[in-house]
């Protein structure tokens, strides 16, 4: 296994932060690379994400997610499905402490990780629930329908937007973290849906492709 060298992963984030653009505090950073840290330490035994190289982590998992942040600048409830290691989620809600952010999924050891990374990040806008997103339903609990619902590498488009157009509020819409913007998964999008944009990501470092797919109700 590779060494965590702090430092040396931290003057990497916040190059690649720079490169971005985007207005991190210290403290958010610290942050961020506590995460990475609990990430790396629990991956040996839950095998949150096939990538052991903390570089990797870096650039692959908090860069990548990151690239996404102003994509959100105006949402206020999200849900993030299929969230795994906490991609996008936990970084959304390190950025946005404004900003609820409910994350859902159905395998026990990820969410068990999820929640200790809200204990021990005392990430407060932050509510875990392990099940189907078929199964969740809108509540006071989940802070009623959801303004946006993401996912990263989850699932076919349309998998995605069927299995939770339930939980998405009027005039919410879908923002999806995708590496290519695949046409036909775009065209199986349900009738009653239509991709608004996809918008390809520049992620310092990554030399991968990135977008994000937008789709509303039609």
């Amino acid at each position: 296994m590779k060494n965590f060298d702090r430092q040396g992963l931290q003057t990497l984030l916040a190059e690649g932060i720079r490169d971005m653009g985007l207005d991190l505090s210290a403290a958010q950073q610290d942050r961020l690379m506590d995460y990475l840290a609990l990430m790396f330490k629990w991956n040996s035994v839950y095998n949150l994400t096939s990538l052991r190289d903390p570089v990797q982590m870096v650039t692959h998992h908090l860069l990548d997610s990151l690239a996404a942040v102003p994509a959100f600048k105006d949402a206020v409830n999200v849900l993030d499905v299929g969230s795994g290691g906490g991609l996008p989620g936990i970084v959304l809600a390190i950025v946005r402490p404004d900003m609820k952010v409910s994350m859902i999924d159905t395998v026990h050891k990820k969410t068990a990780f999820l929640n200790q990374v809200k204990a021990e990040l005392e990430l407060a806008n932050v509510t875990v629930y392990t099940m189907q997103v078929q199964q969740l339903q809108a509540s006071d609990k989940t802070g009623g329908a959801f303004d946006v619902i993401t996912s990263r590498a989850f699932a076919d488009l349309s998998d995605f937007v069927n299995w939770s157009a339930h939980l998405l509020a009027e005039q919410g819409r879908y923002i999806a973290l995708k590496g290519t913007a695949p046409k036909d998964e775009q065209e199986r999008v349900p009738q009653e849906w239509k991709v608004t944009k996809v918008e390809p990501l520049q992620v310092p470092r990554l030399g991968a492709e990135r977008h994000l797919v937008y789709i509303e109700r039609s």
